[in-house]
């Protein structure tokens, strides 16, 4: 356990952080999840520029990498273009 008081608080504030970044990691994979299965083509045409702004927030929050988020919008564009 920490014994310095700054220590103590830096673990509650990380605690808080883990807590709001696998909010936000877990919401945007369940969005990305529920783009791919879509079949109709203007509902994921609605839906790709909201799941493209969630995944650039996470790369500029440093929860994923950018160039995942880069990979990652790249396929869902290339999914609905095919569509």
């Amino acid at each position: 356990m920490a014994n310095h008081k700054s220590a103590i608080k830096r673990i509650r504030s990380n605690d808080a952080k883990r807590v709001l970044n696998k909010y936000q990691h877990k919401t945007t994979r369940n969005a990305l999840r529920k783009l791919r299965e879509s079949k109709d083509r203007n509902e994921a045409m609605t839906m790709l520029p909201i799941v493209v702004t969630m995944l650039d927030k996470l790369a500029k929050r440093n929860i994923i990498h950018k160039n995942k988020a880069a990979n990652l919008k790249s396929g869902l564009q290339l999914r609905v273009n095919a569509m």
